[in-house]
């Protein structure tokens, strides 16, 4: 193949759509192709067009907060559609909200775009009850997931990792979405090679379960160290105190009144001295950019991967 090259005065630039190799030529260049690009194999071409196909994504938990958001960003992702919306619980007016059907029957949906060449991506936003038939399903289909559920029990990760591992298909678990979440746990871990006191303090508008994912999280990474925390009063259980998350000493003091943020602070002391991480979340939207993430990189797993900070 023959490339030529010529300066010129226009910007050439293929759409985020068309997903073409080239992201962008640079301005004052373009490129042109010799005829003896004609002459390149019907393989070749099949390739390059094969990169303009838009990857399916299929939204499971449409109808909740999270589920609207994610059908939005995804819309707007380069190179992703929203091939299906599934919630059970459907609420009225809410295709019209999203400008799409959401169907009850996910088997119906996974078996729709099933025939699809296309890449297939299934994010779960169900419940923790119901969300290993349905990454069952989805493998059965050749789909990879994306699982966002609080208060997954460990024996349900497990089976999980088990059933992917037999059918080497790919699934992300991932605690917390949000990208800000996971640099406050990676500098939480830097710090507690420094200090020997450590509190979590979280706060939310309403009375959901605590701790919280997030907090409960940080507190096993901490725990997993070789770390001892709070020595003085370690084994006391006044609740003013805190609920001490594993045997390390780390405490989380949770915080509830209409109009907070949700909001995860750890302090960390030391002689003379106070470190504080504080994360806020005023908006779903933060979880957004995690989500795309996790829809790109799942698609390369042949197993089960715990944490969307692998991919950080």
């Amino acid at each position: 193949m023959k490339w030529e090259h010529r300066s010129t005065s226009k910007t050439t630039c293929f759409t985020e759509k068309q997903q073409w190799p080239f992201k962008c030529i640079p301005q004052t260049t373009t490129l042109f192709v010799t005829k003896s690009l004609a002459q390149c194999s019907s393989n070749l071409l099949k390739t390059t067009l094969s990169l303009i196909n838009e990857g399916q994504v299929v939204i499971n938990g449409a109808a909740k907060e999270i589920g609207m958001a994610a059908v939005m960003a995804v819309t707007k992702a380069r190179g992703m559609e929203v091939a299906g919306a599934v919630d059970s619980h459907l609420v009225c007016g809410m295709e019209e909200a999203l400008e799409i059907p959401i169907i009850s029957d996910l088997t119906m949906v996974l078996g729709s775009i099933s025939q699809s060449k296309a890449t297939s991506v299934v994010v779960d936003f169900t419940e923790p009850s119901t969300v290993y038939d349905n990454i069952k399903q989805a493998t059965a289909f050749g789909m990879n997931s994306v699982v966002y559920v609080p208060r997954i029990k460990p024996e349900t990760i497990a089976a999980l990792s088990a059933f992917c591992d037999k059918a080497s298909m790919g699934c992300l678990v991932a605690p917390t979405l949000s990208i800000g979440s996971i640099l406050l746990q990676q500098a939480a871990i830097s710090a507690a090679f420094h200090y020997n006191h450590v509190e979590i303090v979280e706060s939310k508008d309403n009375a959901g379960a605590f701790p919280s994912q997030e907090s409960a999280q940080i507190a096993d990474n901490l725990s997993n160290l070789g770390q001892l925390y709070n020595r003085d009063d370690l084994e006391t259980d006044v609740p003013a105190r805190g609920q001490r998350l594993g045997e390390d000493g780390v405490r989380v003091h949770s915080l509830v009144l209409p109009g907070l943020v949700s909001s995860t602070t750890v302090h960390f002391s030391g002689p003379g001295e106070v470190y504080s991480i504080k994360h806020d979340i005023t908006d779903v939207q933060c979880l957004m950019p995690g989500l795309i993430l996790a829809v790109r990189q799942v698609v390369r797993l042949k197993n089960l991967v715990y944490g969307l900070e692998k991919f950080l």
